[in-house]
Order: C-alpha cells, then structure tokens, then sequence
C-alpha cells in the first residue's frame, strides 16, 4: 500500500489498517455484521472508560477505536475521535459522554483461554468514554447505568486521585465490574527515568490504593472486585504511544521460551519472586547476588525499557538484531526503518505490544457479559416486585420478553433543536415504528401522571460523530431513538405500549448537587420566546443542569461548578439560542437557614380570627441526622418500626417519636427538615395535619431570613387549642398561622446560615506551597491534609473552600503559583456560619442584606413581633 500519510482519503484507512496489523483481520465492518452480533449476547460488551480528569481516557479509547479500523493506526493518540464536539478539540478535554460500537473479529489463538460461553469469535464491544472533570460528574453516572463493566485507567505519575475515587465509588454503586490500566507508562521511561524496582514499587503503590477504594464500596453480590495483575485484570498502557501489555501476554511469549505453563507463569512475572539467570531458579526473596532480580523487572520492564532506550540512541544494528528476536523486526515496513528517534520507537511498540491487544484481552476475558451482568444488577435497576414478569425477564436479559429500556441521556442532533434519546435495552426488543409507553421520572405506577405513549420514528447506533440506522436492536445493547426528544426531559423508561403495570428503572443518584446559579436575561427583549425555548433544551441536554423561574421572573440557571455552567451558558448562547446576546449575573450561591440552640421560650401564634393557637419550639437536629436524610438513609417511606429503631440507636431519640410522631419531611417532602407532633391527646389535631404539613413545606422552602431553604431544623408542635366548629379551623385559618408559628420559633432559636463548602485537592510541587497557602487564606479556605506522593516532588494538598470564594479561585491560585498547582472542586457539605445574622455589622448580616436585595425583597428580616402573637 503506498504511503497516505499526506492525505488520507477514508476510503484508504480501512486498507491501511489491514496491512499494519496481521493477527487480528481488520475488515471495515458493516451495519449488517453488527445487528447480527447483536443477537447473541455472550458476545457483547458495554463498556465505559472513567478516570481523572486528564488521566488520558479518550487517548487510550482511540487505540481500541483504530483497532476496529475506522481511523488508522499512526493517527491513534493524537485524533481523539471520541471528543466530538469542537470546544472539546480545542481545551482538550471531555464535557460530554460520547458512544461507540465497535466490531472484533478474534483469533482462536487469543481465544484459547477463554472459559466464559460463547457464540464464536467476534466480539461486539459498545464503548462509551466519559469526562474526567468534576463538574460532569452526572454524565460519568449517566454512561454507568447503561454499562457493565468499566475501564478505570489511572496515571502512572500521578496516582489515585480525588475523581478516581469519586467514580470508583459511582461505578461499583451502580454493580459495575471494573479493571484498571496503569497509563502513560512511556513517562516512566522517557520523563522519570525510573529503574525497575522503584516502577515496581510504584505500580503496586497504585494497585493498592485502587484496591482499596474498591473493597470500600464493594457490594457482595459483585463477589471480589479488587484487580490483580497476575489475575490478568491490570494492564499497563502508554495511550500517546498506542502500546500496553498485561502479563499474559509477556508470560505467553517466554512460556514458549522456557517450555513453561504460562499461567505459572503469570504468578511469577508479579510479587515477591525473583529470578537469578546465572542459577536458573526461581526464589521468593531476593539473594543480594548481583544477578538476582524481580521477575517483573526482569521480564516484563527491562526488555521494555532496552528498546525504548536504544530506539532513542538511535543505534539501529543493536535495535534490529533485538527486534529479530522479539520477532517483530518482520512486522516492519520499509518506511518505518527510515525514522529515526521518537517516531521509530513509537512505530517499534505499536508493532511489539499493540494496545487494543491487551485491553480487549482484558475487556473480552474480564468485563461480563449483558446476560451475566442483568442477574445482579436487576435489584439496582428494577423499581418493582423483583418476581414479576419484567424483573424476571431483565433478569434473564430475555429479547423476546417485555421490553424495558432506559434512557439515562439525551444528545443533541445534527439538526438544530433535536435530540437522539440515548440509553439501553434491558430486557425485550425495540424497533423502528414500535408504540412505546414513556414513564418520565416522577411517573407513579397506576396514576396518568408523566406518561406519554408515543411510536419510535427511528432506532440508530451511535458510532462516535456519525449515527447508523437499524431495523431493531435486542437486549444488552446501547441504542439512539429519535422522534422521542418532546416526551422525555432528561431520563425516562420505555416499555411496550400494552404493559401498563410495569414500574419504571430506578432513577440515577448523582453525587454531586448543582449549588451554583446564574440568572439570565436577554439583552433584546423580544429575544424573549428564544430564551425560553433555549433553556428547555439546555435542560434536555444535560443530566445535571436545573433551569427555573424564579417569583421575581428571573430565569436561573443552576450547575454543579464554574467550569459546568461556562460550558452550559455557551451552548445555550451559541446553540440554542441562535446567538442572541445574554446579560448574564454574577454566580449566585444557595445558602441554607438554620438554628444553633432550642427556642428559648414556647412560642405561641393565633389564627386570624383569632380562635386557634399553635405552640411550636424548634431545635437543631443531631449531627449527622441531616446527611442521613439526604442520603436516603431515612425517609419518609421507610418502615416506621424500622425507622423509628434506626432514630433511638443511632441518635437517642425516643422510639415512639421517631416511629409515629414524624408528620413529615421538607422541603419538597424529602429534605432534611422535620416536623414532629409532642402533643399529647389534643382534639382534632389530625383534622389540621394536612394543614400543617403545607404550611410547613411553604415555610422550609423560603425562611425568615433571606427565603433560603432551611436545613437541619425539628419543629415540635407543642400544644394546639382549636375551634370545636370545623368551619373555624380551615386550612385559610390553619396555614399561614402555621407558617408565621415555624417563623417565630426559628428566630427564637439562635438562627444562623450555613453556606456550601467545596472539597477542593490541589496538586502542587513544594515550591508552589506558600502560594497556595496564602490564596487559600484570603479565601477563608482551611487546609485539612498534606501529603507527599511517594517518589515524586509532588504534594497532595486537600482544604475545605467555601463556594461563594471559589469564583476566579482557579485563576488566582495559577497566577500565585505560576501555573503549577491544579486545582479540583466537588461540592462536599453544608458549613454552620459562625457569626449571627440579624447582629448589625456581621458577616452574615451582610450576606442575608447583599441575597434581600438582590431578591427584591424589603431590606431588614421580619422582627419577631410579626410572627408572634401574645396571649
């Protein structure tokens, strides 16, 4: 094949891959080929890829992508096919989740090992790579639910890093079997110049701390989750350079050698087992003799290292004669023994460890299958009993059942104003023209609320930037439908139109919570229709992002962290608003009212006519309790026996109380607010119950003081002296009086407000500490851990950040380090303000005053004597 690297036409890519990579056939694969894969699900793949942000994730996804023959192999690493949008090519990173399905045809050779069932030997892998930043956690958890199995891949360098851990802990919640794969290995050799004993060290240091995370919040139906090299679930992989191996496939080739069982051989290349040449044994501690080495160093790193550094010296007679050996110097073009430097040892490794070979051999041999993976997931997944006929057949990953599909995202079209509905079928079949039952999020099973039924125009495949259209697609595979995009905001469940008793798919729990808000409004008023119609879209195109009408008219827009909401307010601009100028506020952040202290005395209000009194106190709730509720730990659905035994354990409260007297949650009936009835045989109290609980819903979703939410408060309704006649004692009467009672008894009880903190780690080298220091002092920052990474001069520093200081945090904490410290923020938890709100001239005044005005509200809070009646 002549060269194409000037131009290259995409009719040629697909000859090109062939020639470069004889064992696995490479055949530009059809539409055809894949829907019948599709069909036999021991054969099926899905996959995500997570990682920390700039861990190289999309990198390495383009190895397995050129695999697949849709781009050539020399340009695998530098295109990043997965990164479609045009931002996302040009600050080189990934904002959202994109999928791919690729075609494998594998040898019997690299099948051999195989012990799982299958249905011959091409694989059918739907991949999906996902964003590393914090700020889109909500597309990581997106890509999981539609997925089985995950690639985790971590720096070499680095290590285990804060959103490391974050999406671990998503990926094993949502019973997600992961591998890992140590990256950027040719840093190890080119940057770091490590000997073979300290990379060892600091493979196994990473292994460790991955292993550890995921015991942490393993779920034992997933059994043992943590990876071993020597299992065969680590890879080692340089995505830049397009190569990787695990151990197999270096046991492989020196079973062969040393007529040895290779996976014995696998046992040896990992651990404590060192092998002396001059002897020929193998021991398990080191002699000290000057021969003696560890088997990973010795097979696995050195031989490695030897090449690179030799290709680098460009001492070609020595390189070739140790490619003849490693017989890969018949695998050479004429073209590639011309370079020279860094493009020949590129071009030496992709020939010797090919990438795709080692992570497919990983993804084929460890990652499950659909039908095995829908056994232990269908708990996760499944809102209903878990023996009715749709749990049952998700559980077998039936196609010819009902059919069960969840959409966990929706992603623009080409054609302005259309959205795919992105998601998975779990059980049953979906086709082109099928009449679906669509069950939004907040459908309840037998109500007409949230359900559409509708026909699905088109089912297609997503293949990175282009779409492909099918007939219909099976269970255990990803799917695109279009002609859904007005029913469906975010996430739905689709089932067949006659199955009217199905519960839907569980929604997604996301980890981190949008606190950052903006308020928009068009600069050309009759821009007005746009905005509105643009924002219902932003809202349709990312999990995460809330869009609302505030009372006042402002439109606000609320993200997850500066950088989430930049790249939201762009795509609304430029996207789906044709362009039209935005006046965009500053950054707003929520806060939430609290009380430090019991009221300091009953607290008392009467009804406008002056006929029913309500006493109320009100008191902060334990530590701990308001993280439990919103959780999840404790609900208002829960068990009363169950609940009210978890309460005394857990907090000491009395069983009866926690169990009976809870009348409910708020804000929104789930937050973490409680409204608890101390009476003792008052009459007619439960005919003002439902009074009471909508006044109480009112009153925690705007407070006294600057209507924020209130969090962490337990009102305790007292004593209640009503009307005998029911007309006297109505809601008009109950309400407000309710309301202005909660008021009083939270401005009796110390009020304070607590503000969003950020958990922000700063990577650092030493010289850059004082810089950091001194930025997070000036903004009320606390530093809580320091750590130095073993065997590099980085530090890991983690401090606490409120939200309201953290706009411009990043560029200031550059400027002062000059660029060396890399900041990351995720939403952590609510802080109490220390100084009290209604003293004039504190701090917080000044917030309650600043968040009034901007609300239009009256200047000062309400006084007490406006809530509270004398007797």
């Amino acid at each position: 094949v002549p060269s194409t690297s000037t131009q290259s036409p995409p009719l040629r890519l697909g000859l090109r891959a062939c020639c470069a990579l004889p064992p696995v056939k490479m055949v530009k694969f059809t539409i055809e080929e894949i829907r019948a894969l599709m069909d036999k699900q021991d054969n099926i793949r899905n996959m995500s890829v997570i990682a920390h942000v700039d861990h190289g994730k999309s990198t390495l996804t383009d190895s397995l992508v050129a695999a697949a023959g849709i781009i050539a192999m020399e340009n695998a690493g530098d295109q990043r096919l997965t990164d479609t949008r045009a931002d996302e090519q040009e600050r080189c990173i990934t904002i959202k989740s994109t999928g791919i399905s690729l075609y494998y045809a594998m040898e019997d050779e690299d099948l051999k090992d195989y012990k799982g069932a299958r249905d011959g030997n091409d694989f059918l892998v739907n991949l999906i790579d996902s964003p590393g930043h914090v700020d889109f956690s909500s597309e990581v958890t997106a890509a999981l639910r539609i997925t089985d199995g995950a690639l985790v891949v971590v720096d070499s360098v680095e290590g285990v890093c804060v959103q490391t851990e974050t999406v671990l802990r998503q990926a094993l919640g949502e019973r997600i079997r992961p591998v890992l794969t140590v990256n950027k290995l040719d840093r190890c050799f080119l940057e770091l110049m490590l000997d073979g004993e300290e990379a060892y060290q600091g493979f196994e240091r990473i292994i460790e701390n991955a292993n550890v995370i995921m015991s942490t919040y393993a779920d034992e139906k997933l059994g043992d989750v943590q990876v071993y090299p020597e299992k065969g679930t680590v890879s080692f992989s340089a995505g830049l350079h397009g190569w990787a191996f695990t151990l197999r496939s270096f046991a492989q080739l020196y079973a062969k050698k040393m007529g040895a069982d290779p996976e014995k051989m696998m046992q040896k290349l990992w651990g404590a087992n060192f092998f002396d040449p001059a002897t020929r044994k193998w021991t398990k501690k080191d002699t000290n003799s000057g021969t003696c080495k560890r088997g990973f160093v010795q097979f696995c790193f050195e031989p490695i290292k030897n090449v690179i550094d030799t290709a680098m010296k460009d001492d070609k007679e020595k390189l070739f004669q140790m490619l003849e050996k490693l017989n890969v110097l018949g695998k050479l073009s004429g073209e590639d023994k011309e370079l020279s430097g860094k493009p020949l040892m590129k071009r030496i490794m992709q020939k010797w460890l090919p990438a795709h070979e080692a992570l497919l051999d990983m993804i084929i041999h460890q990652l499950p299958s659909p039908r095995a993976a829908q056994k232990y997931r269908v708990e996760n997944l499944y809102e209903g009993p878990m023996d009715d006929v749709y749990a049952d057949s998700i559980r077998k990953c039936d196609p010819n059942g009902p059919l069960m599909l969840y959409v966990s995202k929706m992603i623009p079209a080409s054609d302005k104003g259309r959205f795919f509905a992105f998601g998975r079928v779990f059980a049953g079949k979906i086709g082109t023209g099928q009449k679906v039952r669509i069950m939004g999020p907040n459908y309840i099973p037998g109500q007409k609320k949230d359900l559409y039924i509708k026909s699905v125009q088109r089912t297609v495949l997503c293949m990175g930037r282009r779409q492909e259209a099918v007939e219909d697609v099976p269970c255990g595979n990803t799917v695109a439908l279009v002609g859904l995009d007005q029913f469906i905001m975010k996430n739905a469940t689709l089932t067949g139109e006659k199955n009217d008793d199905a519960h839907p798919i569980k929604a997604m729990k996301f980890s981190v919570s949008p606190v950052v808000r903006v308020a928009v409004e068009c600069k050309v008023a009759s821009d007005l229709p746009k905005l509105v119609d643009g924002l219902k879209r932003l809202s349709k195109s990312d999990p995460m992002v809330q869009c609302t009408i505030e009372e006042t008219g402002e439109h606000i827009i609320a993200g997850a962290g500066e950088l989430h909401l930049e790249i939201c307010l762009k795509d609304l601009q430029e996207d789906f608003m044709g362009g039209a100028p935005l006046r965009i506020s500053d950054p707003v952040v929520s806060f939430r009212e609290t009380v430090s202290d019991t009221s300091d005395h009953m607290v008392m209000s009467k009804s406008p006519n002056k006929h029913n009194r309500l006493y109320m106190q009100a008191n902060p709730l334990e530590e701990g309790l308001s993280e439990d509720i919103d959780e999840g730990k404790i609900s208002p659905r829960d068990e009363p026996k169950s609940r009210g035994k978890f309460l005394a354990e857990k907090y000491g409260w009395d069983k009866e109380i926690g169990a009976k007297k809870i009348w409910c949650f708020g804000p929104e009936t789930t937050g973490p607010n409680l409204l608890v009835d101390m009476c003792k045989g008052v009459q007619y109290l439960n005919e003002i119950k439902d009074s009471c609980v909508a006044a109480f819903q009112w009153a925690t979703k705007e407070g006294p003081l600057a209507e924020e939410n209130m969090r962490g408060i337990r009102f305790e309704i007292h004593d209640v002296t009503l009307h005998t006649d029911a007309i006297h004692r109505g809601g008009g009467q109950i309400i407000p009086t309710c309301r202005r009672v909660l008021y009083a008894a939270e401005l009796t009880a110390k009020p304070r407000l607590m503000e969003p903190i950020y958990l922000v780690e700063i990577q650092a080298p030493e010289q850059a500490l004082g810089g950091i220091y001194s930025v997070l002092n000036q903004k009320r920052g606390m530093v809580f851990e320091e750590v130095q990474r073993p065997g590099t001069p980085i530090y890991n520093i983690k401090a606490y950040l409120p939200v309201i200081e953290s706009f411009g945090f990043t560029s200031t904490l550059r400027a002062a380090t000059s660029g060396q410290a890399f900041p990351q923020s995720v939403f952590d938890h609510w802080e109490l303000m220390p100084s009290d709100p209604l003293q004039e001239g504190s701090q917080t005044n000044q917030f309650v005053l600043d968040i009034r005005k901007r609300k239009g509200l009256k200047a000062e809070p309400s006084p007490l004597s406006e809530y509270e009646d004398k007797l």
